[in-house]
């Protein structure tokens, strides 16, 4: 497996081995030993999600906060985004900080974004399908927004004009966010 480490303590990406013959290939996306390893601690993931996204949707930066807090293990199965992650750890040296990663179906990244960070996405190709594994259970009532076009954060999406839900389009803007971490 092998591991990156990016400049906000905690994130990491990693790629597992793809094995490759005449039928095509095959690879584990997922190994709790050799991920626990990876992360220095044990992890307990309980809820899979997958979305289904047209190019250029934009989906974020959503984050639940406690009891609620999820961590996430995402990857793109078919496809290809921009995935980002804001630290907003208030404690945190990187507090408003972000990692941009691409994920697609052929790099086969794979991306752990701890408890403490607002999470999001954009599809820069047609049916794109994301996938991830959550440190526990959503829940309405613990969910935020950040606005993903925030000028403090300066992101690049790598799209011009995306597709957003109301509540994408609602957010709030991070010099008035108070963080719950």
């Amino acid at each position: 497996m092998e591991i990156t480490h990016y400049n906000i303590q905690g994130i990491f990406s990693f790629i597992a081995r793809i094995f490759k013959d005449e039928r095509d290939s095959f690879f584990e996306a997922f190994n709790q030993k050799l991920f626990e390893e990876a992360a220095g601690e044990k992890i307990v993931f309980v809820q899979d999600n997958q979305s289904s996204s047209v190019q250029n949707s934009l989906r974020g930066l959503h984050f639940q906060a406690a009891p609620f807090a999820q961590g996430k293990l995402v990857r793109v199965i078919k496809g290809k985004a921009i995935d980002v992650a804001v630290d907003i750890r208030k404690n945190s040296p990187t507090y408003g900080q972000h990692v941009s990663v691409e994920l697609s179906g052929l790099n086969n990244v794979i991306l752990w974004i701890p408890v403490g960070f607002a999470h999001g996405f954009s599809v820069l190709e047609e049916d794109t399908i994301f996938a991830y594994k959550c440190t526990n259970y959503y829940n309405k009532e613990s969910e935020g927004c950040i606005v993903w076009n925030d000028e403090n954060l300066s992101i690049d999406w790598k799209i011009k004009s995306p597709l957003l839900s109301e509540k994408d389009k609602l957010g709030d803007r991070f010099i008035n966010f108070k963080s719950p971490f």
